[in-house]
């Protein structure tokens, strides 16, 4: 398991989607700005650009000609796009903390860089991997419909909160109010959020595995 992940981490992803990360962060230095798009560049150009590059590789009958378990192929695959969406959220809380000293007096209208908001982040990426992964492993090669399904529901979650954030008072206090600066209420969504992510990821690979089970190669 171990030498199959670091043949993904070496060969199947781009050493520039471990820059991403660091150049779409930056984003979150723009103030004010409308911070779960630096997430979402994750799922718009990382995960359609890696899944492209499988497939043009012919990764899938690379990887079956190797001693492994489709167990194993699955769990790799998981354990990197998990890494991938980690160090996206990590670095940009970064950017964020920056953020917030080079302007705090700053009145968001979207969501500040808080750790209520990275909670939600984690939700978000929770949603994309388990509509994507689950549909992906259906073929185990067809990536597209996938991908586009897993972004609309993603948006649509980001979209959705970011407008109870201004429309609705209780989640306006919450996240932007007097709750902004419970550190015990953000902690809270934040560690709410990364159960979500973990649970809804570990069912989106047992479900994967299943269906790759089926998959004739």
């Amino acid at each position: 398991m171990y030498n199959l992940l670091m043949k993904e981490l070496k060969l199947g992803v781009s050493p520039f989607f471990y820059i991403m990360p660091f150049l779409t962060g930056a984003l979150m230095l723009i103030p004010g700005w409308l911070y779960f798009l630096v997430i979402l560049y994750f799922c718009f150009i990382t995960i359609p650009n890696m899944f492209a590059g499988y497939k043009t590789q012919n990764d899938l009958i690379f990887s079956s000609m190797m001693p492994v378990t489709k167990k194993d192929i699955v769990k790799a695959r998981v354990s990197v796009i998990v890494i991938l969406e980690v160090m996206h959220i990590v670095i940009a809380m970064i950017y964020g903390v920056i953020t917030l000293h080079l302007y705090p007096n700053l009145k968001y209208i979207f969501f500040s860089p808080s750790f209520g908001f990275w909670g939600l982040c984690f939700v978000m990426q929770a949603i994309f991997n388990i509509i994507f992964i689950t549909m992906y492993y259906k073929t185990a090669y067809k990536y597209g419909a996938a991908a586009f399904i897993a972004i609309a529901a993603a948006m649509l979650f980001a979209g959705g909160a970011e407008w109870l954030g201004i429309q609705n008072p209780f989640v306006f206090d919450l996240l932007k109010g007097t709750g902004a600066d419970n550190l015990t209420i953000q902690l809270s969504i934040l560690i709410t959020g990364i159960v979500i992510f973990a649970i809804f990821t570990i069912i989106a690979y047992y479900i994967a595995n299943k269906r790759f089970e089926k998959v004739e190669i």
